[in-house]
């Protein structure tokens, strides 16, 4: 790789992590597990960049991602069992109930099957296009459509107290 191109990749590195990682984090529900995800698919990324530089690297970087969520699922371990730690980001406003609400939502988003997750995390959280989100995930913008409005109307069930499966209220 030329030097040009270690500029451009370093650059779309540090612009893309934290939008990755919280992406990764929202499908998977923990940082470490996420932090190994987006670097998997950076590492990936990287060795095709003179390639795709010039063309579609979020399109690539998201379709590994959710590919990469994909294998992590399916494997049968998934390494240790992660426990509360405090956040190394002590001087923002009130901690506890920051983490508190990006606890909640990743209950609430794991809630969700594996593929409705990704759409509803790719369409709202990093507010990527219907085509956009159809790309990363290998299907049809209708599926994708499909996929978040089902994904949504289950995280409304959840939010006004009904059990998915049954339509109870709790």
């Amino acid at each position: 790789m030329n030097t040009s191109d270690e500029a451009a990749f370093r650059d779309f590195v540090v612009g893309r992590w934290a939008p990755l990682h919280r992406v990764a984090l929202l499908m998977v529900g923990d940082a470490g597990h996420a932090e190994d995800l987006v670097a998997e698919v950076l590492t990936r990324l990287y060795f095709v960049w003179p390639r795709l530089r010039h063309e579609a690297p979020d399109a690539y970087v998201h379709r590994a991602l959710v590919n990469a969520v994909t294998s992590w699922r399916r494997r049968r371990w998934h390494g240790e069992v992660p426990t509360e730690r405090v956040p190394d980001d002590l001087d923002s406003g009130d901690v506890a109930l920051e983490i508190a609400e990006r606890d909640e939502l990743r209950r609430t988003l794991s809630g969700l099957p594996a593929r409705q997750r990704a759409a509803v995390v790719l369409r709202v959280v990093q507010d990527l296009s219907e085509r956009e989100v159809a790309e990363a995930l290998g299907c049809s913008v209708g599926t994708v459509k499909s996929l978040t409005s089902r994904g949504l109307a289950r995280l409304r069930l959840q939010r006004d107290g009904e059990d998915t499966n049954t339509g109870v209220r709790r």
